[in-house]
């Protein structure tokens, strides 16, 4: 069977056919799916039910795998044994504790690890359990936000660095400073992929704290017309999960966000990244 690409929208995303998960794969069919990776920023294979082992492999295809950042410190039935480079995202508790990462509710527009100072590069989300509605993951084209800012707005971005934390609340409490045990990076604000030499906006309205060198207020007022910009409808696509689905995205070039599901249903994931190649440029 013909390994084909079926795009999911207009701008961002592309259903990938004609692979299977669960084998190895050999070197032309890595060559051209993470080629169709690269053209579609957003890659969805439906139907594959992997053992960990097989969902590590998966991802390993796309590069170096990163190392798990916040264990969990439950495991639900069948994952007593959760492999090192696996993050549970769930909101399943036990004793009234999540077993997994980000458990519950919506989620702004973000990309993965913009808090540090080697941003990975892709990260792959797979199904297990859904809830029967919401849960959503969108995913917003950086490349189409880029090309398409207005000019006055990006030239007055162009060239400047931003300043991201994983917990922005927590920084802004200290008034800009910075909070010493949060993770904190800065990095431009538009961002040239390395493999495609596209630039791509590099900021998000959940982890974006200010523009560095510029006066706050006029930051301030920049950054929310560039985060309204770079969510535009037109070049995001909404997700809608079945279990089995595994997604795979790219984090220098799209920036990605949940809706909210009803608080009584199961929700979980696992979770792998791709390390990154290069400092962002």
């Amino acid at each position: 069977m013909a390994i084909e690409a079926i795009p999911l929208s207009k701008h961002i995303g592309a259903e990938i056919r004609g692979v299977d998960l669960t084998k190895p794969w050999d070197e032309a069919t890595k060559k051209k799916v993470y080629g169709f990776w690269l053209d579609h920023l957003v890659l969805l294979f439906r139907g594959q039910e992997l053992t960990q082992e097989q969902f590590v492999a998966s991802t390993g295809n796309f590069g170096r795998l990163a190392k798990l950042i916040r264990p969990a410190e439950f495991r639900p039935p069948g994952y007593s044994r959760l492999l090192d480079n696996i993050m549970l995202i769930s909101n399943i508790r036990e004793n009234g504790i999540p077993i997994g990462a980000l458990p519950d509710g919506e989620m702004w527009f973000h990309h993965d690890m913009l808090h540090v100072e080697m941003p990975h590069k892709g990260t792959c989300l797979y199904s297990v359990e859904v809830p029967s509605h919401g849960g959503n993951t969108l995913f917003a084209n950086g490349y189409r936000a880029y090309e398409t800012m207005p000019k006055d707005l990006r030239d007055k971005l162009e060239g400047k660095r931003a300043f991201h934390s994983y917990n922005l609340g927590e920084l802004k409490r200290g008034d800009g400073k910075g909070v010493p045990h949060v993770k904190q990076a800065s990095h431009p604000m538009f961002r040239t992929h390395e493999e495609t030499g596209r630039k791509a906006v590099y900021f998000n309205r959940l982890m974006t704290a200010r523009i560095e060198g510029m006066d706050p207020e006029e930051g301030d007022k920049l950054l929310a017309a560039a985060f309204d910009h770079s969510e535009n409808p037109e070049w995001v696509y909404e997700h809608v999960w079945r279990p089995h689905d595994l997604l795979l995205w790219d984090n220098r070039c799209s920036m990605h966000a949940r809706t909210d599901f009803p608080e009584g249903e199961r929700r979980l994931m696992l979770r792998t990244t791709i390390e990154g190649d290069v400092r962002p440029t």
